[in-house]
């Protein structure tokens, strides 16, 4: 039995992939309205909380494999490595990103934090450093579909944007198979880098109208993030992330998915175009 903590985008996509691989697995939420229709397709859904270690051994009974993804919340995260260490858990896939410890943003040294208590724990373990997902474009659709026009604090920085569905898809690979991949790190981007005027010229040609990206402040970027129902400290986080983007801190991109899968990673332009009607 495979345990996926949390339906996020990547837990979902996760779960996703192994039900196709037909693999037992289990997703644990705080509110399985929302993992509905993973139920539907043929996980098996439990009702937990991350701050509860009694309801992650619950839902650690009978596990082999884990894929830990949530927000990053080091208590949680460590809760479930102590949990699947009680366990006897075989191998812990960690969705991560580029987690530092001295990192200005809090969320990347929340997981370096996690990924230090990992290396601890004695369970073997594979770490997946995202790049930024491209369906964080998403959060941008209402905008873009009311007004044809986005902004943000990356300026003219470019990243290897990568699809959730495919670092979901890497990770129910290693999960179902983690013998080979114990004690590695993969760095998961998509084929290119692309920046934010990039997306904007795609999203023009697909949708057939103009679609403008303008350059914000930080300020101005984590304002208007708040004015849209983001929480303050999430929004700071981002905007800080989008600023370092303007500094080249996510110019990267690697053939990990490609390695893992033995397809190509999804482009944005793909991506783009399975989700055109979020942007109409």
């Amino acid at each position: 039995m495979i345990l996926v903590t949390t339906a996020g985008k990547v837990g979902t996509e996760a779960v996703r992939s192994l039900v196709l691989r037909e693999a037992p697995v289990r997703v644990l939420v705080r509110d399985p309205g929302k993992a509905k229709a993973l139920a539907d397709a043929g996980a098996e859904v439990v009702v937990g909380d991350l701050d509860v270690p009694a309801s992650i051994d619950e839902a650690m009974a009978g596990v082999t494999e884990v894929v830990l993804v949530s927000p990053a919340v080091p208590a949680q995260e460590l809760n479930v490595i102590a949990s699947a260490a009680r366990a006897g858990v075989g191998h812990v896939v960690k969705a991560s990103s580029k987690a530092s410890a001295d990192s200005p943003i809090a969320r990347r040294r929340g997981q370096a934090e996690i990924e230090a208590g990992l290396a601890g724990s004695g369970l073997p373990y594979t770490l997946l450093r995202s790049n930024a997902y491209m369906q964080n474009v998403l959060a941008l659709a209402p905008s873009i579909a009311a007004t044809s026009g986005f902004g943000s604090s990356a300026g003219k920085g470019r990243a290897g944007l990568v699809d959730a569905r495919d670092v979901g898809a890497v990770a129910a690979e290693i999960a179902a198979s983690p013998a080979a991949h114990a004690g590695k790190t993969y760095w998961l981007t998509g084929p290119e880098l692309i920046s934010n005027y990039d997306v904007a010229a795609v999203l023009s040609e697909l949708l057939g109208r103009s679609v403008t990206y303008t350059e914000l402040s930080f300020e101005e970027n984590r304002d208007a993030m708040i004015r849209a129902g983001v929480p303050a400290p999430v929004a700071e986080m981002n905007a800080q992330a989008f600023s370092m983007t303007a500094d080249g801190d996510a110019e990267w991109v690697t053939d990990d998915v490609a390695t893992v899968l033995g397809r190509p990673a999804r482009a944005f332009r793909q991506f783009a175009a399975d989700y055109a009607t979020a942007f109409s």
